[in-house]
């Protein structure tokens, strides 16, 4: 391969790299966790809570109770 090869190689290859974005990618895994975690804090208090969990109960016995 010959040095203007390489070069221009190198240099294709150096702009596919971003920059800049240094430690993005950590802060967004971790607002995208918090996030999880408080939806799944929410639908936890909502599913154990009286009357949604009443429904819910008779929804699994009808469905049980029902034929194929």
């Amino acid at each position: 391969m010959s040095e203007k090869v390489r070069r221009l190689w190198k240099r294709a290859l150096s702009a596919r790299k971003p920059r800049g974005d240094r430690g993005m990618s950590t802060a967004e895994y971790a607002i995208g966790t918090l996030a999880a975690v408080a939806l799944a804090a929410v639908l936890y208090k909502v599913v154990n809570s009286g009357p949604v969990g009443a429904q819910m109960q008779q929804l699994i016995e009808r469905a049980l109770r029902g034929s194929f």
